[in-house]
Parts: C-alpha cells; structure tokens; sequence
C-alpha cells in the first residue's frame, strides 16, 4: 500500500451556512492529519487533500455521510510524499471562479452538457463532426492537451464566458469539453448550451479520469495539477511531450511558478534554464528584490501578492503581435 494518497474531488450541492461550514470542516481534516485546499462555496465543494491512506478513507467516509454531497467521486492518486504542505479550508463565492454565480442563469445542478465516461469519450473525440474544446488557462493547456483540442488564450477560467463569442462559428458542431477533473466543464458546458450550443458534452472526471479509465490516450504532454506535483503524467498509451522551455524553446514538461513573487508566472523551463535564471522566467525578475530562494523545483508555499497586471496585459499584446 502506499504511503499517502491525494483526492481530487468537488460537488455541486448547496450548503447552509458555508462558511461556518468551512471552520468546522477545516477542524476535522485537522484531526485526521490531512493536508490540502478546500474550496467551500454556497453552490458546493471544491477539494483536493492529501494523507495517509486510512486518514483519505476516513475523509471519503465522512463526505459520502453527509446526504448533500453522497455523489461525490473522488480520484484518487498513490504518492510518495504529502501533496501539500498545509490544510486550508476557505469559504468563497464559487468553488471555481468563473463569475457565473446566478444560479436562476447557470446551475450545474439543473442543466449541463451530456457527461460522457472516459471510454465514450474516446469513442467519440475523433468523429468527423467533433469539437473537443479545452475550457482550461494557457499554463494548463500548454504543458497538455488533447490532440486537436481547440485551447482559449486565457488567464483564468473567469475569463471563459467572454471566450465563448469567439466560438460561435462552431455551433452546429458536437462540442465535447474537457478540464482537469471535470468542475469547470459543469458551468462551461452549461453556459455553452445557454448561449445556443445545442449538442454540448462533458468528460466526466476530467483528464484525470481519462487517464486512469482510458490510459490517457491521445493526450499530449502532461495534466497540470494544484499541488506541489504541479504536473502529473497521464498517458500510458502514445505518451509525448508537447511543451518547451520558455527561455531556449528546449523540449521540457517541467513547470514552475516564476521565483519572483510578484510575478509568479507559470512556465515550462528546462533544468538548465533553471538553475542559470534561479527559477525565474527572465533576467529581470532573476533582479528583483524579492526573488524567492530557488531549489530546483519551482514550487513555494503560497504567500498572497499583487498580481501583476502589467506584465499580463505584456504577455497579452505579445500574443496578438505575433497572431
């Protein structure tokens, strides 16, 4: 057996009182020695944890007791080491952020796109009158995608329904969506059919699903994760690489947060690139007063900080110049 596992898990399941939720439920992951972050929302849960395999037993045990959140699927991966370092617990106003928080206009729990199971999904990806549709960010989509998925040149998934008018030439067309575990394809899929999609489907469980379902096949490069792997392998079948280090175009599946707090960009850079920039994704964050203290895997417990709206709008205008 191995030494810990890591969950994957969200439900779409209203909650009274969330936050006073969020205290308690951070309590009792406390008490099981978990580690991790839970997203609690009004609209429902949001989690991936780690421990030990009695501690995640007795998590799944717990969750499934509760009647509002019995349908809850959990992925669940064998680890090493702890895939956190902390427990956090925090109540928000979505479980993902999207700003679709209407539920009279997007309610996952009312209308989405037809789930699909891994293995329907690969029967299905490669018709003539498919779209596979990637409602993930860039730093995501760019260490790993489907073959021939159409990506959005987005920052984060709020950024989606703005997306959605550049898609409209694909009405007419079977839509499948896909994410990491399938929480953010429940409103993508949902405001695709509100905007007029007519025949729109989802992967249930997401890439990490369809990699323990299906082996993975024909995804390209590897799964971005949110947790200290950062990336996860899920290709048994024609794995490949698809990404390149950012600062020499070198093929490379390593991602790292830039050691520059205040830019803290994700990025794929070779070990080499790595070590001569420490961690950072230029020359000038290499500079900056606050560069935090690179160790070779580009990963740092999360301190809050500005975001750095400049350098997004850089990386932004860069993209339209060379398109």
């Amino acid at each position: 057996m191995a030494q810990y596992q890591t969950l994957l898990y969200y439900c779409y399941s209203p909650i009274e009182n969330a936050e006073k939720f969020a205290e308690d439920h951070l309590d009792f992951c406390k008490s099981l020695g978990l580690v991790g972050r839970i997203i609690v929302a009004d609209e429902g849960l949001n989690g991936t944890v780690s421990g030990t395999p009695d501690a995640i037993k007795s998590y799944m045990e717990h969750v499934h007791a509760d009647p509002r959140f019995a349908k809850t699927e959990f992925k669940i991966d064998d680890v090493e080491e702890l895939s956190f370092i902390k427990m956090h617990c925090r109540y928000k106003e979505e479980i993902v952020h999207s700003g679709l928080r209407n539920p009279s206009e997007i309610d996952p729990n009312k209308q989405t796109g037809v789930h699909l199971e891994p293995k329907e999904f690969l029967a299905m990806k490669d018709q003539e009158d498919v779209v596979i549709l990637d409602v993930r960010s860039n730093y995501e989509h760019n260490v790993g995608r489907f073959k021939n998925a159409v990506t959005l040149d987005i920052e984060n998934f709020r950024e989606f329904p703005e997306k959605v008018k550049e898609l409209e030439h694909l009405k007419g067309k079977k839509i499948l969506t896909y994410c990491t575990g399938g929480i953010k394809c429940e409103k993508a899929s949902a405001l695709l059919l509100k905007e007029g999609f007519e025949d729109v489907y989802q992967l249930h469980g997401g890439i990490i699903k369809y990699g323990k379902e299906a082996g993975g096949e024909d995804f390209e490069g590897e799964c971005y994760v949110f947790d200290n792997r950062v990336t996860v392998p899920v290709n048994s079948v024609n794995p490949s690489i698809v990404s390149t280090c950012r600062n020499c175009g070198k093929v490379t599946q390593k991602m790292i947060n830039c050691a520059n707090p205040e830019c803290n960009e994700h990025f794929t850079q070779c070990d080499e690139c790595g070590w001569e920039l420490d961690g950072c994704c230029s020359n000038e964050c290499q500079t900056h007063p606050r560069k935090r203290e690179y160790d070779g895997t580009g990963y740092y417990v999360k301190v809050p900080q500005p975001v750095n709206i400049e350098k997004i709008s850089k990386r932004k205008h860069k993209k339209l110049i060379k398109n």
